[in-house]
């Protein structure tokens, strides 16, 4: 048999792996480990050149969450980083400003930024390194530079009349730097150094204590209070010093003898579980590529109708979502053509709304950032960062960094799970992955990609489990997905059948698809996605791939 050409090798190695979206990232998370360090410290460090070196999908101000295995707990866990609304952030006092909707740009859309304090959180409670180590590579680019990639000169490009208007933003970043060259953020990197300084001696967790307050309750937490109260925002000192990061158990669902395990429905993570549980009963290796594409789509216009209805930081029944009789009921709405309708199981959706994107809204590029790591030892991680992009929030002037946007994914319409409430968590789409053999951790994996992470790393995830797709090939292979759903994003729309293919699918397929009803979007032919995996298998061997698109992914182990 030939075997499948891949855009690179699927990696494969006994001591570690590391695949991110940014090689940069990658290699400061490899060299880590290579210098003893375990997962954990390979993963903080990861995440935290990824604020520094793609600062257009994820920054400081942004959220994280995470799902990952640690052998000293023999347990899999979710890591919850992601913010909550501001206490004074009512529907009320939205509406009293003008906004029917969450706006997409500015600090009003700024939750508590929780991934500094998500990874301090990991780093102190399954971690061997001190704070000032972990930093180090993202403090080094931050003051030294970083080649520019294409993707922030294209931010930069499409913003800049918005950037030209936030002072500290515009002295950062216009005129646009030309990609390639070494763009630095000193203001940024003295951030960091200051919080190292301000939190140094004694033990190592309570160096890390001291940082987290330092950030929490210390000169950043001032910083943002003084900013966004002169910008007319909602967030305070005391939002932040109010808010920890949590750890948490996994929402989990069995399918092909694998425990997937994904975040609770806060997140996006249970649309992947919903779509898994409708396509159990199907043979997926034995459709036609259009059969594929079909059905896979079907499940998924079902599973984000629960989403936009059901989900939120509520009281969430996932136990009915996911149960036999539910799915069953749910199934039997698939037919062969293409579905027009958006039906929840249950709930209501929200209202729909008219407003039209203005600069700087929605998710850069259908951003944010993903990383995956695999140590010797069995400890896996995977976790999807975002949020403090450089184009949706003013930089802070002090601090180098913009606050997040989360807030627009709350409605400001009463009754419905994901309604604005102070001190809850906006139902983000961040999703990242982990599947268990045996109670023991096989694969992590997940992807950028707003509203298409649950169909991108699902689609991944299908190609290698039930279709027998090695890591790469199971990435490598052409793409898609549909909009049929709620936009997380301002303005929030809605796409009805619609279904983007990369234009390296067949033609046949094509005709027959649309011959279905679905509305196709030919996209072009490395365009869509942003997967990242790592797997381990039961005599330890470790395996890893990362996506060629955009040329920036990408892989490193051995």
């Amino acid at each position: 048999m030939t075997p499948v050409f891949t855009t690179r090798p699927e990696l494969r190695g006994t001591f570690g792996m590391v695949a991110s979206t940014h090689w940069l990232a990658s290699a400061a998370g490899m060299s880590v480990l290579e210098r003893g360090g375990n997962a954990f410290d390979a993963a903080v460090t990861t995440g935290l050149v990824l604020q520094v070196v793609e600062p257009h999908l994820n920054g400081p101000g942004g959220e994280l969450p995470a799902v990952f295995y640690s052998v000293e707990r023999d347990e899999a866990l979710v890591l919850c980083g992601q913010g909550v609304a501001p206490a004074a952030a009512t529907i009320e006092r939205f509406h009293e400003l003008g906004h029917d909707l969450v706006p997409g740009t500015g600090v009003l859309a700024a939750c508590v930024p929780g991934s500094f304090g998500a990874w301090l959180l990991l780093l102190r409670e399954f971690g061997t390194w001190r704070l000032e180590d972990v930093l180090e590579p993202a403090i080094g680019y931050a003051e030294h530079g970083f080649p520019l990639v294409q993707g922030i000169r294209t931010t930069i490009d499409r913003t800049a009349e918005l950037l030209a208007t936030w002072p500290a933003s515009r002295d950062l970043y216009l005129p646009a730097p030309e990609v390639g060259a070494l763009f630095r953020n000193p203001t940024l990197a003295d951030t960091y150094r200051r919080i190292v300084e301000e939190s140094r001696g004694g033990s190592r967790e309570e160096e890390i204590e001291r940082a987290t307050s330092a950030f929490y309750e210390g000169f950043v937490a001032e910083e943002i209070d003084r900013f966004v109260a002169d910008e007319g925002g909602l967030l305070t000192g005391d939002d932040l010093a109010a808010w920890e990061p949590a750890l948490e158990p996994p929402a989990t669902l069995e399918y092909r003898g694998l425990t997937v395990c994904k975040t609770g429905a806060w997140g996006s993570g249970p649309a992947a579980l919903q779509q898994l549980a409708l396509l159990r009963d199907f043979d997926l290796a034995g459709l036609s590529e259009a059969e594929f594409v079909h059905l896979v789509t079907e499940c998924a216009k079902l599973a984000f109708a629960d989403r936009d209805a059901l989900y939120g930081d509520a009281e969430v029944r996932l136990d009915i979502l996911l149960s036999d009789e539910y799915t069953e009921e749910r199934r039997a709405l698939i037919g062969e053509e293409a579905s027009a309708e958006y039906r929840p199981g249950y709930g209501r959706l929200p209202r729909g709304h008219d407003a039209v994107a203005t600069v700087g809204t929605g998710e850069p590029s259908r951003g944010t950032v993903h990383l995956d790591v695999a140590d010797r030892h069995g400890n896996v991680l995977s976790a999807t960062p975002s949020g403090g992009w450089l184009h949706s929030s003013p930089v802070i002037p002090a601090l180098g960094w913009p606050l997040g946007t989360r807030a627009q994914m709350f409605w400001l319409e009463e009754g419905l799970p994901s309604s604005l409430r102070p001190g809850a968590r906006p139902r983000t789409t961040l999703s990242p992955g982990l599947a268990l053999r045996h109670g023991r951790p096989y694969l992590a994996w997940g992807t950028p990609g707003g509203d298409q992470q649950e169909q991108w790393a699902l689609h991944a995830f299908l190609r290698h489990v039930d279709l027998g797709l090695n890591l790469q090939a199971a990435i490598d292979a052409p793409e898609f997905h549909t909009d049929h759903l709620i936009s997380s994003f301002y303005p929030r729309g809605f796409a009805p059948k619609s279904l983007a293919l990369e234009a390296r699918v067949g033609s046949r397929t094509v005709a027959d698809l649309q011959r279905r009803g679905h509305d196709v979007t030919l996209w072009p032919p490395w365009s869509l996605g942003r997967v990242t995996a790592v797997a381990r298998e039961p005599d330890g061997l470790l395996k890893a791939a990362a996506n060629p698109r955009g040329m920036q992914g990408y892989a490193v182990g051995r």
